[in-house]
């Protein structure tokens, strides 16, 4: 006896997919696309196919057609990769160098830290921390700290030598 019951995935073909005809399709993912990516719906954490859907006047049934028929990919799983793309530029942007994994996930629409980790690992097969220090480590520059106002590299510090007089 197998130690483990595995069977191989069987492809099913949703009915309903048939049902949106080519041309209600292509409108769709126009619009799907314009809402999600451009308008950066991606980034709500509340926006759901239903919410979508509700926007475009169809319903969820049309919405997940689209995106498997078109995106090859749930609803979920399209989202996400907007999302870590989104993360993966700012994970390497000196201006959000100072900001820890949970702001990252936070600010690219992410309910929780845990889905971040299992969405960035799925897509890029590296943790969001070991993808900004890889990088990183390619682009030292990215690392310089900036230098404060008002002072010059290597000038001295005029209120510490009152002493020197």
């Amino acid at each position: 006896m197998a130690k483990y019951n595995l069977t191989e995935k069987k492809e099913k073909e949703a009915a309903y997919r048939t049902l949106v005809s080519p041309k209600l399709m292509d409108e769709l993912e126009e619009k799907i696309n314009d809402i999600v990516l451009i308008h950066k719906k991606y980034k709500d954490k509340n926006y759901s196919a239903k919410r979508l859907a509700e926007d475009l006047g169809t319903n969820t049934r049309y919405i997940s057609a689209v995106v498997n028929v078109r995106f090859h990919m749930n609803y979920t799983s399209f989202v996400n990769q907007y999302r870590i793309r989104e993360a993966m530029s700012l994970l390497v942007d000196k201006r959000y160098q100072g900001l820890n994994m949970e702001d990252i996930s936070d600010m690219v629409g992410f309910s929780n830290r845990q889905s971040f980790y299992a969405s960035f690992y799925k897509l890029n097969g590296c943790t969001p921390r070991d993808y900004k220090i890889r990088h990183l480590a390619q682009h030292p520059s990215l690392t310089e700290k900036p230098h404060k106002r008002g002072r010059r590299p290597g000038s001295k510090n005029k209120a510490k030598s009152t002493t020197e007089a």
